[in-house]
Parts: structure tokens; sequence; C-alpha cells
């Protein structure tokens, strides 16, 4: 019990580091740097999320978007990582206004803030694969953003998900990764990323 416990305390997590385009923001920084341990999902990402105390998020909020970001980066302050982490909690957040492009598909998905994401943890940017990760779907359902099916169950004939699907399947709307089983997408899409130079397998932790 107590390794269990210390192993969840550290965290360890094997993914992949990948920068998602924010150059025609005309700021020093080009990229958002994203960790995932599903790299195999990256063609369903629709939208991003920022932790509300990433540096960026001051640079990528709109004239418009200011006050309301403002008054949710304060909320977000009066609450616990613990309280923000809690699966049962409505996931809530705020757009903000800018967008970044996935460069595996060239797709603009646009900006959110939103408590579930932590600085402690990655980069401290979320991809949203709602198809793929409950809090993304929850996430995705109440703004209504789209639900990208990129891992297919098998069966799947192109049915909407009831809720996301988390385990291993056939890669779909995944571009020269189709057909795949997802466990050989997430090498080759690795693989694919480290050769473009956008990013690369690494180890994130907890603490």
């Amino acid at each position: 019990k107590i390794l269990t416990m210390q192993r969840n305390w550290v965290g360890r997590s094997e993914g992949v580091q990948i920068g998602f385009d924010i150059s025609e923001h005309g700021l020093n920084d080009k990229v958002i740097s994203t960790f995932t341990t599903r790299i195999d999902t990256i063609f369903g990402a629709t939208f991003m999320v920022l932790a509300p105390e990433h540096p960026l998020v001051g640079a990528l909020t709109t004239p418009d978007r200011q006050q309301e970001m403002v008054d949710y980066v304060e909320q977000t302050r009066r609450q616990t990582e613990i309280e923000r982490m809690a699966t049962e909690k409505a996931k809530t957040g705020v757009f903000l206004g800018s967008y970044a492009t996935n460069r595996l598909n060239g797709e603009r998905i646009p900006i959110f803030i939103a408590d579930y994401a932590l600085m402690g943890y990655g980069t401290g940017a979320v991809m949203g694969v709602p198809a793929h990760d409950q809090r993304d779907f929850e996430f995705a359902k109440k703004y209504r953003l789209p639900i990208s099916v990129v891992v297919a169950p098998k069966g799947w004939s192109g049915e909407e998900l009831a809720e996301a699907y988390l385990d291993e399947g056939r890669q779909v709307n995944s571009g020269q990764f189709d057909g795949l089983p997802s466990a050989d997408g997430r090498e080759r899409i690795a693989d694919f990323i480290e050769a473009q130079k956008w990013g690369g397998r690494t180890v994130a932790y907890r603490i």
C-alpha cells in the first residue's frame, strides 16, 4: 500500500511532448508545448486547455475576453489542487479568444483556460481530446466542441460515443496512420513527430 501511494504521489508518466503552433499571434513563443501519454489520439484534439497560471494566458487572451479571464483566474486561486482535480466536479473554463494549430493535421483549435489543468504536471497545457478522455468529453459537451473519434473500438461504424473511449483500438481519422492498431500508432506517430522536430518522447512527473 505504501509503495502504491508513493508511485501515485510521484506520478511518473511516459509519453510525448509536442508543440502546437501559435505563431499566428506574433508572440516570442511560437508554440505551446503539451505532454500526453496518448499521442495516438492527437488527431482527435479539438481544443487546448491551459492552466489558469500558465505564463501565456495573458498574451493569448483577446481584449473582449480579458475580464472573464481575470475573474476565472481569481476564482481558481481560491481552490486547492485536490478540489481542481476532483473527478466528480463539474468542468468549467473560459475561451481566451485565440487559437493554436495542430501540426499533425493543420487544424486550428480554440484555446481555453480550465481549472483541471495544473502547472505542476506536464507543461501546464493539455490537448483536449474529448473522444478519448472523460474530462475532455464532459468539457466538450458543455462548451459544444467537436468530438472526433481517432481510436475506434471494435465494431465501431461512425456513431457518436456516449462517453469517452479509453481503451486500445484501431487508428481512424488519423491521416497516414489510419488502420494501425493504436499501440503501433503511438510509436509511429511519436517517430514522425521526432523526425519533424516538433517534439519527442519524454517522462513527466507529478512532483
